[in-house]
């Protein structure tokens, strides 16, 4: 299994993440990474643990699971966050020295399923703040964008918007009164004022987008599974910001770390890469 990602990152692909907030990096992982992390999504929905979602309700067809903090139980899933070459990729496309891993989280669409995955925004969910946190989407199966990929708004984390969480099982308790209403932008394609970007991805390839970046997803109107795992990195400028209406972080970092310390804390955000280690 590789250890750094197959295909370098370059100055170009830094810079055109900084301008759009989401980019495809292509052949990160070789074929036996995909392997051991498909067998590892089978043991998933197998044996959900205690943070699962799902997200089809009683008598829609499909079924779309979600999952959380795999890392901190599963011994492929850990090596998957800390281990492979994901902490080098987001450290490259953060330009820091240093990565923290945030959290990892599991999406799987089985064919036929209907359910969406609302336009959205990331970081209203977190109990976090700052530029220089990244969001590394891993295709462990193909991806057909039209059939069952993810869309994005290019340039949409530099509108200085903070919209409404919402979860894909519509969980109250995500949805702060606060914020406004993430816009449908799926209605909104033919506007000239968005740019809309997606890719097919092939299994190993690796889409990064930054937590302000406004996304969404169709069903999986394929005839094969849509299985990906999102890893979630943190540089210079992540802070802890324990809002309300956001997601619990296992580990009890609240009795840890004061708002605005740095997003690194030993077994709950471990630094994952540093420049100096990686060069020695």
């Amino acid at each position: 299994m590789n250890k750094h990602p197959l295909c370098p990152v370059t100055p170009e692909d830094v810079v055109h993440f900084s301008e759009d907030g989401a980019i495809c990096i292509r052949k990160v992982f070789d074929a036996e990474w995909c392997a051991r992390m498909n067998l590892a999504v089978e043991r998933l929905l197998s044996n959900p643990g205690k943070r699962a979602r799902e997200a089809v309700k009683g008598g829609d067809p499909g079924r779309f699971h979600m999952n959380v903090f795999m890392w901190r139980w599963d011994p492929d899933f850990r090596d998957f966050a800390l281990n492979s070459p994901l902490p080098e990729l987001a450290a490259q496309l953060l330009d820091t020295n240093a990565v923290s891993l945030f959290y990892d989280q599991a999406f799987i669409k089985e064919p036929g399923t209907t359910a969406v995955t609302d336009w959205h925004q990331d970081l209203p969910f977190w109990p976090a703040k700052g530029n220089d946190i990244i969001s590394l989407w891993v295709a462990l199966t193909p991806v057909n964008v039209e059939a069952s990929g993810v869309e994005y708004v290019a340039g949409s984390h530099k509108w200085g918007k903070f919209y409404r969480a919402v979860t894909p099982d519509k969980d109250a308790r995500f949805s702060s009164n606060e914020y406004e209403e993430c816009p449908d932008f799926s209605k909104l394609k033919g506007d000239p004022k968005y740019r809309f970007v997606s890719w097919s991805c092939d299994a190993g390839d690796v889409i990064c987008h930054h937590p302000l970046t406004v996304h969404g997803a169709t069903g999986n109107a394929s005839p094969n599974r849509r299985a990906a795992i999102s890893v979630r990195y943190a540089g210079r400028d992540a802070r802890w910001d324990p809002r309300d209406s956001v997601m619990k972080i296992e580990g009890d970092p609240e009795t840890k770390l004061q708002a605005g310390d740095p997003l690194v804390l030993d077994g709950v955000f471990p630094i994952a890469w540093r420049r100096e280690t990686a060069s020695a």
